[in-house]
């Protein structure tokens, strides 16, 4: 899940493309009783600029599967999210960095599978909640 920037740039390869499967961590699931079903398909593109900063159009898809928030009955979603990050060499604080040699993906695809999650999973889209009657 790493770009060397470096080699990128002595091949003159200052943009491209890059497609791989990531299995995340465990703890990655914000919805209660949820997690991501097995692994995350990612893919994107990327540009290097002539001060090394590298910006990358990037795109996750996987499957968040669990119990619906509302009546607890198996429920899955497919989640497909696309987002734009910059990798600088500097820290800003805003940004992504990187040490201008190898650029490490699993921070922006670990913060783009937290940002795209819903609040609720639920099993049906008109799910009433828990039949008490």
């Amino acid at each position: 899940m790493e770009l060397e920037v470096k080699k990128l740039n002595a091949l003159k390869k200052y943009t491209g493309s890059f497609n791989f499967e990531y299995t995340p961590d465990s703890d990655l699931s914000l919805v209660p009783l949820c997690s991501v079903d097995g692994t995350v398909k990612v893919s994107g593109e990327y540009e290097i600029f002539e001060d090394d900063s590298v910006e990358i159009a990037l795109t996750v898809k996987y499957l968040l599967k669990g119990q619906c928030s509302y009546c607890l009955e198996d429920a899955k979603k497919e989640v497909v999210f696309e987002t734009d990050v910059l990798f600088l060499k500097e820290n800003d604080g805003e940004n992504y960095y990187y040490d201008g040699i190898k650029l490490n993906l699993k921070p922006a695809v670990d913060d783009a599978i937290l940002i795209s999650q819903p609040n609720v999973l639920l099993c049906k889209e008109d799910c009433k909640g828990i039949d008490v009657t």
